[in-house]
């Protein structure tokens, strides 16, 4: 029996470091859009949905070729609500719908990294080796066992036992993309949204990992993802 897949996008409106940040142009469309292609290409989901409390964004969302079944409640529209909040409450309603799923992927809205590619290799990795999960993650490029931190106005290691360690010793540490998550959406549910078993990281290099929190960070980004499509020869 096949899988039934979701994609989440989750694309709540009010950007305040960045206005409009979610449907903000990118490289010559809504940032947004990356997502939703990116999801809709890879062919591994039966529904690509926008969680969105912004009706803006949900008619650039529909435009794009994504579902917008329902609005986000004012609860997780909130400035403290959660990305697990989002994520229950749009499988719960689907199962108010009567509609349920297997695996659901949350892609977030400001990730043009995202690829097809990605997304389906991420998802065979989670069938092939029996995880709950799979996390994008790239490598640390300085070691954090040797930051330093500011105490009484001075610079000491955080860690001093690794003071004097070559960085080729350090066992490599690495932290999250911010691109996408695909979850068990049963267990996802059961466990009202904590995650209960093996997540598998899926490697990505630094060169396709970008956090935009600012304007510096978007012209950066830009930059990189231009680098990318070069690289890729589109």
């Amino acid at each position: 029996m096949t899988d039934k897949n979701i994609a989440i996008i989750t694309a709540r409106g009010g950007s305040k470091r960045i206005p409009k940040k979610n449907i903000r142009n990118f490289c010559g469309k809504p940032i947004i859009a990356y997502s939703i292609t990116a999801a809709i290409e890879s062919g591994i989901f039966e529904e690509v949905m926008v969680s969105t409390d912004s009706e803006e964004i949900a008619d650039i969302a529909r435009a794009c070729g994504a579902s917008v079944p329902f609005m986000r409640s004012e609860e997780t529209s909130s400035d403290y609500a959660t990305t697990r909040d989002v994520l229950l409450e749009v499988l719960k309603k689907y199962e108010e719908l009567g509609k349920s799923y297997d695996i659901m992927a949350c892609l977030y809205p400001t990730a043009p990294f995202i690829t097809p590619e990605k997304l389906q290799k991420a998802l065979n990795e989670m069938k092939t080796r029996g995880g709950c999960g799979v996390i994008p993650v790239t490598r640390f490029s300085f070691p954090p066992q040797r930051a330093y931190v500011i105490r009484d106005g001075a610079l000491v290691y955080n860690q001093p036992e690794f003071a004097n360690c070559r960085s080729q010793d350090l066992e490599p540490l690495y932290h999250d993309a911010g691109q996408f998550y695909f979850y068990d959406a049963k267990e996802y549910l059961k466990q009202n949204g904590e995650i209960k078993g093996s997540l598998l990281p899926f490697l990505l290099p630094e060169t396709e990992v970008r956090d935009i929190d600012n304007e510096e960070d978007w012209l950066i980004a830009e930059q990189s993802y231009r680098a990318m499509v070069k690289r890729a020869g589109k």
